[in-house]
This record gives structure tokens, C-alpha cells and sequence, in this order.
């Protein structure tokens, strides 16, 4: 049964209705009975297989595990049990996240055909909650890219044009998102990959403080940067999910030791009367597409109309930001990765032409043929980053910046209460635009950093769409553990604009092609 069609389920809703419901809604008709889960997951199978030729959000689908834990909430729905809010209600999961039992590669060939013995603590959680998990989604290799360009299975392509990219790492999620092929999915973020795919694809996307959901079985690129987080629809639905994955985990040092902020209630809330807003000067200026910096203002208005209050912060180390993230990440990179040497973990390729190979040889073979090029340059930078001689005047001053980075966040939120700012300078540009100049892809992160560094809360939310056509987001950052801010600024601020435009901005989404 095709996504788009009119056929009409046992409950009288076509599928078309079905997979445009928020997660929210999906969720309250499951627990009033109009809906099977059943009927939900096989919706959303369905329309995978309708459109996802051409959009390539999944790398594995996971039809028949899904439609098992479909069946179990139902079952136990029938009979009374008690069930998690979000019982029966389908995710995505990014494969850079290890599931049991499923193929997790990091959209890398080093890892292709693994299947990992053991599940990341937020798919114990979405399992314990009962969300069916469709399958893995594509990203760009361990995470490192903007664009989802760089995986070594394909690019995945941007739902409102499919000659652009979804954004990355993370494209693979937001774009399954916007393309109705899922209401939730998991992301990870290390320097924007949540919040920048969901301001190219007209979704939301949220980055808890880091330490705020479990690390545990995220394969790590940059683990004092990697966060994981929700991908959604709506802010409701991304609190919805971020209460499910959230929590303290013993498994994951990092993790806080504290309960999940109250971000639900804060979304169904979303008052921001006598909020101060705080409009970051560094992140206010030239560089932003025309489009991109009208929507701005204008969702600013907006929140000031709802009873916010408009301040203008400095936070004069944002300017180097950038520059102190490419030593930090790349370094973290470079030990992250060193394991996936062919002697303990991942591809092992033997050398052409060489009889009795040593480990050395074997080694480098295996990482040239395992490893594309984006990851090569990174670990590359991140070695010399960290060599003798080299590691105080570049390693060491990136993490003085990192310090002065997280003052200038705690010095803007003497006087605002969330800080805010175009989640990205430009729309989604055209596949393989940039693919030859780094330094321009790099570029598209210039916003979003600046909350890895100082591991703070970060959400991007639809804006509207710039003159092209195409989506643009709005940026919010809070303080480190009060998350519930940005839910509540970003839910008055998608009620303000979808009045505005008359429902969802996905809604304005130009259709796609299904192959039936």
C-alpha cells in the first residue's frame, strides 16, 4: 500500500493522513484506539519504500523487527497494560547509534557488514518504550561532514529539492523526517549535525546539554563534543522523544547525574512573556544569505509580539570558534579512530603485490581502502594537531578558546535567558557544490559550534522559507541543563509562525515522486 494513495485503513484514516500526523497526535490516536501500531509502522514501511529510492534517508530498514514490536503494543494495548506515552510510535535511528542484531557502520566501508552484539542505551530506552525502530539512517562517515556527502554509501538527498543536500552529518535522519518516512529519529551532533540538517530540511532538530542523554554505544568521533538528540516535526514531539532517550546513564561517564529536564511540560506551555531573548552580535551580522536573515528578524518579531523581550549580547570569542573547533575535533578524531587499525576492529585488506605483509602494511592498506577522504584529512589534522612540538601552540590554545567560549556564554546569560540565531548562513546548497573546497563546507557550521564547544543545550526550528523557496532555521541556545528554555521559546515560536503560514512549513513541501 503506497504512502500517497487513498486507501483507507481498518479506522477509516487514508495512509497519506497517517504518516503527516505529528508523533504527538500519532500517539494519541494509538492510546484512543482509532489507530493500530500495526497499521502506523506499515504506513511508514510503505512509504520508505515509495520514495526512499530517490531520497536515500535509510541505509538499513528493519521492516520485520518493526512490525514484531508493532504487534507486542498492540497486543498489550488490547489487554489493558500500562504503555509509554510514545508506545507504538515509529523511529529512525542514525547508524552511527549501535542497535543488536542490525547493521551499524558509521556510513563507513571500515565497518560494513557489522553487526553489532549489543544495543546503545537510547535503543534500550526506545525499546523499553515500545517504538517500533524502522532502520538505520545514512550520515556522512563517523559523523564527519555537513552535507551527508561524504558517506560511503551514497548521498542522501533533500526532500524539498532533490539536488540538494539534507545537511549532515546527520542528513539521513532529518531528511527521513521531512520526507514522512518517519515522525521521530535519532540524530547525533558534534558541531551542528542535528541542528543543521533540520534548518535545510524545515524540521526540528535538538541538541541536549551534553551529558543529558547517554553516549553509550554512539561509536564516537569527537567524544567531548558527540551529543545525541531528537529529530522531529514539531517541538513537542522533539521533547517527547528527548524525555524517552534522556536520563542518567552509570554506563556512560560522562552523563549527568540528574533527573531529565521538564522539557514536555515546558513545549505544551510555550509561554515566553517577559523572556529575555538575547540576539548573539557575532552571529547577527554579514554572511548570511538575504533570505536567511529577513526570516530571522522576522521569527524575532514574532516572539517579541508573543511578550518577549529583545536584548543584543557579545560573546567576542565566537569569532574564533571555528577555527579552535577544526583543532579539537580533528585531534579527538585522530584517537577515536586510531583503533580501527585492522588488528582489533574493522576492515583488514591485505596490500597488493606483497607476499608476507607486515602488520604495519596491513594496517595502512586497511585504513586506505576502510577510511574515505574527509576522514583521512581529519585524522591527518588531528595527528599534527597533537605531535611533539605542535600540540600547546595548536591543541592547547583551542581549548584556552573552548574557555573562553563557555565565559562568553555564562557572561550572555547574566543578562538573557536563551541566546539566538540563524541556525545556518545560507539554504541548502546543491549536491557536490562544495564538495571540493573544505573550507566552504566547513563554513556552514559556523553557528552551531560555539554549543558543542561549551556543551550547551542547542535547537533549530523552521523560520520560513528564504526567497528560493527553501527552508530556513531559527537557533535557540539555553544555559547547560535548563533545556526546557528552548522548548518553550521554540513552542511560541512555531505556534506564532504556523499561524502565520497556515499550518507546518513541511506542508508547503513540494510532493514527491513515489515509485509504485
Amino acid at each position: 500500500m503506497s504512502a500517497d494513495t487513498t486507501d483507507e485503513t481498518s479506522k477509516g484514516s487514508t495512509v497519506t493522513d497517517i504518516i503527516r500526523l505529528s508523533a504527538a497526535e500519532m500517539a494519541s490516536k494509538l492510546a484512543d484506539g482509532s489507530l493500530t501500531s500495526v497499521e502506523l509502522t506499515q504506513a511508514h514501511l510503505d512509504r520508505i519504500a515509495a520514495v526512499d529510492g530517490d531520497v536515500h534517508a535509510f541505509l538499513h530498514v528493519n521492516a520485520e523487527e518493526a512490525l514484531a514490536t508493532a504487534a507486542q503494543v498492540d497486543a498489550d494495548r488490547a489487554v489493558g497494560k500500562t504503555l509509554h506515552p510514545l508506545a507504538g510510535v515509529p523511529v529512525a535511528v542514525k547508524d552511527v547509534v549501535t542497535t543488536k542484531g542490525q547493521p551499524t557502520t558509521a556510513g563507513s566501508k571500515m565497518l560494513e557488514g557489522w553487526i553489532p552484539p549489543y544495543d546503545a542505551t537510547i535503543v534500550t530506552k526506545l525499546r523499553a518504550a515500545g517504538m517500533p525502530i524502522l532502520g538505520k539512517t545514512n550520515m556522512d562517515e563517523f559523523a564527519m561532514g555537513s552535507s551527508t556527502e561524504h558517506s560511503a554509501y551514497g548521498p542522501t538527498h533533500n526532500p524539498w529539492d532533490l539536488e540538494r543536500i539534507p545537511g549532515g552529518s546527520g542528513g539521513g535522519s532529518a531528511a527521513a523526517v521531512a520526507a514522512f518516512e518517519a515522525p521521530l529519529a535519532v540524530g547525533t551532533d558534534t558541531g551542528g549535525s542535528i541542528r543543521q540538517p533540520a534548518s535545510v530540511t524545515g524540521t526540528v532538530g535538538t541538541k541536549p546539554t551534553y551529558g543529558g542523554i547517554s553516549r553509550y554505544g554512539l561509536i564516537a568521533m569527537a567524544s567531548s563534543l558527540d551529543q545525541a538528540g531528537p529529530c522531529t516535526r514539531s517541538v513537542l514531539d522533539a521533547a517527547l522523544l528527548h524525555d524517552v532517550m534522556g536520563g542518567h546513564d552509570g554506563m556512560d561517564s560522562t552523563s549527568i547525574d540528574a533527573p531529565v529536564p521538564p522539557v514536555v511540560e515546558a513545549a505544551k506551555r510555550g509561554d515566553v512573556s517577559g523572556m529575555k531573548i538575547g540576539i548573539i552580535e557575532q552571529l547577527d551580522g554579514e554572511g548570511y544569505q538575504s533570505g536567511v536573515k529577513a526570516r530571522f528578524d522576522e521569527a524575532v518579531a514574532a516572539l517579541v509580539d508573543a511578550g518577549a523581550e529583545v536584548v543584543t549580547v557579545s560573546c567576542p570569542s565566537f569569532e574564533q570558534a571555528l577555527a579552535a573547533y577544526y583543532l579539537v575535533m580533528p585531534s579527538e578524531v585522530s584517537s577515536n579512530l586510531a583503533k580501527f587499525d585492522a588488528m582489533r576492529y574493522g576492515l583488514r585488506v591485505s596490500p597488493e603485490g606483497v607476499e608476507a605483509p607486515s602488520a604495519e602494511q596491513v594496517m595502512a592498506a586497511s585504513r586506505d581502502a576502510g577510511f574515505g577522504s574527509e576522514v583521512k584529512r581529519r585524522i591527518i589534522l588531528g595527528t599534527y594537531a597533537l605531535s611533539s612540538g605542535y600540540y600547546d601552540a595548536y591543541y592547547g590554545q583551542a581549548q584556552k578558546v573552548r574557555t573562553l567560549i563557555a565565559r562568553d556564554f555564562a557572561k550572555a546569560f547574566e543578562t538573557a535567558d536563551v541566546l539566538v540565531s540563524p541556525t545556518c548562513p545560507t539554504t541548502a546548497f546543491k549536491l557536490g557544490e562544495k564538495l571540493e573546497d573544505p573550507m566552504a563546507m566547513y563554513l556552514n557550521d559556523v553557528a552551531t559550534i560555539p554549543a558543542n564547544l561549551a556543551g550547551l543545550p542547542g535547537m533549530s526550528l523552521p523560520a520560513g522559507l528564504s526567497d528560493d523557496g527553501l527552508p530556513v532555521g531559527f537557533q535557540i541556545l539555553a544555559p547547560a541543563t535548563k533545556d526546557e528554555r528552548m522548548y518553550e521559546v521554540g513552542a511560541a515560536l512555531e505556534k506564532a509562525l504556523e499561524k502565520t503560514w497556515g499550518g507546518p512549513l513541511l506542508a508547503k513541501a513540494p510532493a514527491l515522486k513515489e515509485n509504485n
